[in-house]
């Protein structure tokens, strides 16, 4: 998802009003009531009849406000359809990641790769290969040559991602690198002696309640299950009386972790992109995950918020950025009325 870092900081600084009024105690994922539900329906009415007219692109939308889903939209009917998510998928094998690492089978993000596969070592013979630590593929500084400036690029096997030559010494440049994908991918598979899959089930796919995802070309999930991703990410890893990712490791997945570029240009966290905050006081930046096309799961800490929205995916959808547009004015204004709505 191809985005100018400005549309993405209004927004942020529109929330910023949304926080100071209506910010409360985080709750863990819950069902509506009848009397809940009524006022959902008040507060985004006309909503998706605006989406079905003058958001072709736009497929599916849930909102997430305070713990609970308050609205929710899907072009098919169907809400149990499986929807491509593209770079979403980053995202999640972040959590993964983090997983293995709250469950001791990595150490921490500053282990050197190679110590974790000693077999890629004679792969590549640059010696800078053997400074690139798990935090550099997390944080997409890892060095390779990269020459994929809309972020589109197929993925690659890990042998061959690993081969690549360095333009960079590890930590010093950003370059937004698929192919780190399936590297990140072999070594939880390694770390946990699980399949990735297996153990996505384990530790993602049924504490949460995700419906079974689909992996042929590319992660395809829910957009409930989007959604229930970034409120994991909103609960500092935690679900009911599961610490599923460690605290430490959300945070820092949640905040920047460097300058960032390409294709979103916005500051990079570990495999989530991070919108820059004017309030110093605030607890949580803002941050999300993108998919090529207008794939995106935005979540806002201070309003307890999360949105989820999947589009048809072309680079057409990509420039036109419906997603975004309808995250920042329609969902945003009538997740604020909602939140105003409830007792204070």
């Amino acid at each position: 998802m191809r985005r100018s870092w400005i549309p993405c900081l209004t927004l942020a600084l529109a929330l910023l009003g949304f926080a100071s009024a209506h910010a409360q105690a985080r709750l863990d994922w819950r069902d509506s009531t009848p009397a809940e539900q009524a006022l959902d329906a008040t507060a985004f009415a006309g909503i998706g009849d605006t989406i079905t007219k003058d958001m072709p692109d736009v497929q599916s939308a849930v909102v997430v406000l305070r713990g609970r889903a308050v609205f929710s939209f899907h072009r098919d009917g169907n809400p149990d359809t499986l929807r491509p998510v593209h770079s979403i998928a980053k995202s999640a094998l972040a959590s993964l990641v983090g997983a293995a690492i709250g469950e001791g089978r990595i150490a921490n993000v500053d282990v050197p790769v190679l110590s974790l596969m000693p077999e890629w070592t004679s792969l590549n013979d640059d010696p800078r290969a053997a400074r690139i630590t798990l935090r550099h593929l997390l944080t997409m500084t890892a060095g390779f040559e990269v020459n994929d400036p809309t972020g589109t690029a197929p993925a690659m096997a890990p042998a061959k991602a690993w081969a690549r030559p360095l333009r960079h010494a590890p930590g010093e440049f950003f370059a937004y690198d698929n192919a780190l994908v399936p590297l990140l991918s072999a070594l939880v598979e390694s770390a946990t002696g699980t399949p990735l899959a297996d153990y996505a089930r384990e530790r993602l796919v049924a504490p949460l309640g995700f419906a079974e995802p689909g992996y042929r070309n590319g992660l395809s999930l829910r957009t409930l299950d989007m959604a229930k991703l970034g409120q994991l990410y909103l609960q500092d890893g935690r679900w009911g009386d599961r610490q599923l990712v460690p605290q430490a490791f959300v945070a820092a997945a949640s905040q920047p972790q460097n300058a960032g570029g390409l294709p979103v240009s916005l500051p990079y966290g570990y495999l989530w992109w991070v919108v820059p905050s004017n309030n110093a006081k605030a607890a949580r930046n803002t941050f999300f995950a993108s998919g090529f096309g207008g794939q995106m799961v935005w979540v806002f800490p201070p309003g307890d918020l999360v949105v989820a929205v999947t589009s048809a995916a072309s680079p057409e959808s990509a420039r036109r950025g419906q997603a975004l547009q309808l995250t920042r004015n329609q969902l945003f204004t009538a997740a604020r009325q909602r939140a105003s709505m409830d007792p204070r």
